[in-house]
């Protein structure tokens, strides 16, 4: 817009001249509309002047002119106000430039302001940012330079629009298009193409660089019992703790629905990330205050890690994905590394669904029973009914991996039932007054039928309530809600127990133990094995459960007991039954008979002295690599500090070997133990949880080494050759 200029030279006179004052162009056109005697043409002009004066006071656009020298003869009173000034007088003389935010502040199109004025170009609509405080105010700008009649140049005349909305809410578009307008989090769009970005430039720097998947447990029960509002408002409350753990927000993003991902740049020490996902697997996991409930839920986290997992964003993502599945297929509440062997487990798992629904009707699905036992007299109080699948072709199948796939298969309700109706069955035929304990899902205490399954199972069997113990975790306290407690009472009015289990887990509170009618609370096993460590706090933690326990009349049963130093503090603690290998393995219905029909079932606990850093038992094929030779041998039993392996022949103690795990996880052991082909090692550096109860290597050899490696010939290699040798007799 350059009407200023349209008028000038409309005005009988010529130009007027700048500089005047405030007065300038306008001031002195309205000056000679007042002169007595005016020309009709006059009228034309004070009609245009009325105009722009209505135009200014309207504050939809402002006008402004300058000297030669660039400064400022006129400009819109309301301008001025707009940026702090008391009028357009303390901005007349000042450079027009000045009105704006210096160049290096604003991007491209502001720096070619005083590069316009130079060369006295035109321009229009050119978006500056106004040089004021407060909230952020733009200008789209207009400029003409105006001449003398000898062709001097005078200045500019122009004309300027407030177009701060129109840029704000560009701005906010352009925010919905990279951010999750609930959480204010990166969104899918806009983490693929950090990530993307990252890798490309780390794998030119040789840099490693991790990601995590985030998979929230229980998130789909608070949508169904509080409603979308609330699911809306936890996951606010979500974000906020993931920030708090990771710290920058840009590497935090919000997938859609209740999927997050982590960017963890420069991060390969599995060690770390087990430690950071297991804190935000507890952190998610603690209690959330929703519109006036109570909510909790849990989250599953997969990791994998460029460039050992993937190199590119597709694959890293993937592969994360796939070590989440397996989380979750785990029990969920867990970490997992991704492997390359999840891609076998992942198709074992959708075979084992297909079997898991034909496993009833063909008889595969048995009950044990581990012996529940008063920890003052060694008597077997009762037992808790655990279920065992024997499969027709693979034999025994953990419970660990088939009651995940039996909740997302949604088959865990009539699994359910059947482990209630035959531990009702199995109890009814025992001597005397044992009772049994089975455990109840979450799925299936949702499950307003549970009550009436229960009284059938009852009835049914002749078994009486009291002999009955139903296991319940803190996870039913989802929301406090009054179906909770109508829950409960009916399963109380029909004379069960009620024990609470892996009290301690996470997502304990007190304030339901006073309203839950519990008759036993069952601390969870993670408290105990720690328990004798020097300088471990569970002892008074678990003295503490005691205590509560005891004021309101309820027994403590310890899960886990494996060792004599266990068994003798938690005695200590005043602990009134114990359950775990220290007394017994669970075993088949056969066995508890016989034992029970010879009378009181007493049992003298055995195991070892002291508690020892957990040894799993199994049989691995890896490598071991001694002075440029490779060896075949198969691990017995592993540990965090060392490993039992045999497969060669006569070893000398204090041998130095390089552990090959496969997929860069390499280890330096020295031999402490040995016995003709088999040798006990000893770890240079332990070994971490690799988030499923196994265990990994801290750091991983890079592909990146590796590669460099394979270049170089094999005189000058900088990792092991693998040839066979007989330094040493092959069993």
């Amino acid at each position: 817009m350059d009407m200023p200029a349209r008028i000038e030279s409309d005005a009988p006179g010529g130009d007027v001249a700048a500089g005047d004052g405030q007065r300038g162009f306008l001031g002195k056109l309205g000056a000679r509309m007042g002169k007595r005697g005016a020309a009709p043409a006059n009228l034309d002009t004070r009609e245009a002047l009325l105009l722009v004066r209505n135009y200014e006071e309207s504050r939809r656009g402002w006008f402004w002119s300058t000297d030669a020298s660039g400064r400022l003869t006129y400009i819109t009173d309301a301008v001025a106000r707009l940026i702090g000034r008391q009028g357009a007088g303390e901005l007349l003389g000042t450079p027009f430039t000045d009105l704006f935010l210096p160049a290096d502040s604003n991007g491209e199109r502001q720096r070619t302001l005083p590069f316009l004025l130079t060369r006295q170009s035109k321009f229009d609509d050119l978006p500056l940012r106004a040089a004021a405080d407060g909230e952020p105010r733009w200008w789209a700008v207009s400029g003409r330079p105006h001449f003398t009649p000898g062709g001097s140049f005078a200045g500019y005349r122009g004309s300027g629009m407030d177009i701060t909305a129109q840029r704000q809410s560009a701005e906010d578009a352009s925010r919905l298009a990279l951010y999750d307008s609930l959480t204010g989090l990166a969104n899918r769009f806009n983490i693929s193409r950090k990530l993307d970005t990252t890798l490309a430039a780390f794998a030119q720097q040789q840099r490693s660089c991790a990601i995590m998947l985030l998979d929230l447990d229980r998130f789909k029960q608070v949508n169904d019992t509080l409603g979308h509002p609330a699911g809306d408002a936890l996951l606010k409350q979500v974000a906020e703790r993931l920030l708090k753990i990771v710290g920058d927000k840009e590497m935090v993003s919000r997938l859609g629905g209740d999927e997050f991902q982590i960017i963890l740049p420069d991060q390969e020490d599995r060690g770390k990330l087990g430690d950071t996902a297991a804190d935000i697997i507890a952190s998610l996991s603690q209690p959330y205050s929703v519109e006036g409930s109570r909510c909790i839920i849990g989250a599953s986290v997969g990791v994998a890690i460029a460039p050992f997992d993937g190199q590119t964003s597709d694959d890293l993502v993937r592969n994360a994905d796939l070590a989440l599945y397996a989380a979750k297929g785990s029990g969920r509440g867990r970490f997992r590394f991704y492997s390359s062997d999840l891609h076998q487990a992942a198709e074992d798992r959708r075979v084992l669904e297909e079997d898991l629904r034909d496993a009833l009707a063909r008889g595969e699905m048995q009950l044990a029973y581990q012996p529940v036992v008063n920890a003052k007299s060694n008597m077997v109080t009762g037992v808790e009914a655990l279920v065992r699948w024997n499969h027709s072709e693979r034999g025994m199948i953990s419970p660990a991996m088939f009651i995940p796939i039996a909740e997302e298969a949604n088959l865990i309700w009539q699994l359910g039932e059947w482990v209630l109706r035959k531990a009702c069955e199995d109890a009814m035929r025992w001597p005397g007054d044992m009772r049994v304990a089975v455990n109840v899902s979450p799925i299936q205490f949702a499950n307003e039928d549970l009550p009436k399954i229960v009284a059938s199972a009852l009835a049914t069997t002749g078994l009486s309530p009291d002999r009955l113990e139903l296991e319940i975790t803190e996870s039913v306290f989802l929301g406090d809600s009054t179906e909770t407690a109508r829950m409960f009472k009916a399963l109380k009015g029909l004379g069960v127990r009620l024990a609470l289990d892996d009290f301690g887990t996470g997502y304990s509170s007190l304030g339901y133990l006073q309203s839950a009618p519990f008759d036993k609370i069952k601390i969870d096993q993670s408290f105990v094995r720690g328990a004798t460590e020097p300088g471990s706090r569970n002892g008074a933690i678990i003295a503490a459960i005691v205590a509560l326990a005891e004021a309101l009349e309820m027994e403590t049963t310890a899960e886990g007991i494996e060792s004599l130093d266990q068994l003798e503090l938690v005695r200590k603690l005043s602990v009134s039954h114990v359950q775990g290998y220290v007394y017994s393995q669970p075993v088949a219905n056969a066995e508890l008979l016989e034992h029970a029909e010879a009378g009181s079932w007493t049992i003298k606990p055995s195991g070892p002295a002291k508690q020892r850093n957990g040894r799993f038992q199994m049989f691995r094929k890896v490598g071991a690599i001694h002075d440029n030779h490779r060896y075949n041998v198969v691990i017995r039993n592993l540990s965090t500090t060392g490993a039992f392996i045999e497969g060669i022949l006569d070893v000398p103690i204090g041998t130095r070997f390089v552990i090959d795990f496969g997929e860069g996880q390499l280890v330096t052991a020295t031999v402490r133990r040995s016995m003709k082909h088999q040798q006990g090692v000893q770890f240079e550096q332990t070994m971490v949880s690799d988030g499923n109860g196994g265990l990994c290597t801290r750091h991983r050899v890079s592909p990146y080494l590796i590669a460099a490696a394979t270049q170089q010939t094999a005189a000058n290699l900088a990792l092991p050759s693998f040839t066979t040798t007989t330094d040493w007799k092959a069993a």
